[in-house]
């Protein structure tokens, strides 16, 4: 079939999350036969920071404005069999009436960012959709499970709230034969309400373990310049680099955004990623957590300084890389960019209503 997705971003992994996912969805989703499209508002924040690589197997395509797409674009999203529009999309609603105007087959929303939208609409807050429109998409994808699908179908109307997770493409995050240069390290953009979570397992823990050299990637941390000498701060790492930055730590630091620890069922991409890489994580704790991965077994869950030290000072590292290995057997039974993208299928068939056919 021919897939339209309008989404924030996949030329950039700067400061967000919906690149990563989005590149590894689409590149299986053409693996598996279909005709692949993202469109993307060519925004000057981004086009400073491209990362994409050009022999990508989907069609990428820059809009300049909402009125560029509309007369561009009218054509392909007209006769596309599944058109997605993704959660920040600059003039989001706009977007979506005329895309819900314009698709004559089946059209879904992906929300990469389901607790923070759930918290802006019930604020009053609609810059990327309104409350009216979920109702009007055959089906709402959500990277968040649990009563965040509850709460999309019973107080929005979402004709099928339905979870797509993020997930992990294993033939770029595995196992590197590499020498272990930090003992823990992790990778996220600042975000002030997991700031104090990432001072507790990261920050004061490095404070304490003087000897030993920890590292933080991603840009906007405002502090940086305070944190203990034996963190190493990278402002912006590229996702080719990704691979090689788990496989240098000991252990990973998963620290959660305040809306999805409250909500939970959000597992952030992140996590998938270490774990591909084989590599122990170490998680703040939220509900739905042990859907993912078996606690001791297949995660390590620590809420204070302390625990990080008991766990990091009691296990050996053959002991911690086994709880990795176990992980990485985890993503790779369910938690792959194959996985969601025959999900994806699936729920086209299901809910749609329509006949899948290949083009």
């Amino acid at each position: 079939m021919k897939i339209v997705f309008i989404g924030l971003t996949i030329s950039s992994s700067w400061g967000n999350g919906h690149a990563t996912t989005y590149r590894a969805l689409l590149e299986e989703l053409v693996n598996i036969g279909h005709d692949v499209y993202f469109l993307e508002h060519d925004m000057p924040y981004y086009a400073k920071e491209r990362d994409f690589s050009s022999g990508q197997p989907y069609s990428l395509i820059f809009y300049s404005s909402v009125e560029d797409l509309q007369s561009s674009y009218y054509k392909l999203v007209s006769e596309a069999d599944l058109v997605i529009v993704g959660s920040y999309v600059h003039q989001g609603p706009q977007v979506i009436d005329w895309v819900l105007d314009t698709a004559t087959n089946s059209c879904a929303f992906y929300d990469i960012d389901t607790p923070v939208t759930l918290d802006k609409l019930e604020n009053g807050d609609y810059e990327y959709l309104r409350p009216d429109q979920i109702s009007e998409f055959d089906f709402y994808l959500s990277f968040s499970g649990g009563k965040a699908l509850q709460i999309l179908e019973n107080e929005y109307q979402a004709k099928k709230a339905l979870p797509l997770y993020c997930a992990v493409n294993p033939a770029i995050y595995r196992p590197l034969d590499s020498q272990k240069k930090w003992l823990a390290g992790y990778l996220g953009t600042y975000s002030e309400d997991r700031q104090r979570n990432l001072e507790l397992l990261l920050i004061k823990t490095a404070e304490i373990l003087e000897n030993n050299e920890f590292v933080i990637a991603g840009p906007g941390f405002p502090d940086a310049d305070e944190w203990p000498e034996n963190i190493e701060w990278i402002d912006h790492l590229s996702p080719e680099f990704h691979i090689k930055f788990y496989n240098s730590q000991v252990c990973t630091i998963n620290v959660t955004r305040k809306a999805m620890r409250n909500l939970g069922h959000s597992p952030s991409i992140r996590l998938f990623e270490a774990a591909a890489c084989g590599i122990p994580i170490i998680s703040d704790e939220w509900e739905g957590l042990s859907d993912f991965f078996e606690p001791e077994k297949e995660i390590f869950i620590c809420n204070t300084t302390l625990q990080v030290i008991q766990l990091l000072e009691s296990l050996s590292v053959e002991e911690l890389l086994k709880v990795g290995e176990a992980a990485r057997e985890r993503v790779l039974k369910e938690h792959t960019a194959a996985h969601r993208a025959n999900q994806l299928v699936h729920y086209y068939k299901e809910y749609s209503g329509k006949m899948i056919s290949k083009n």
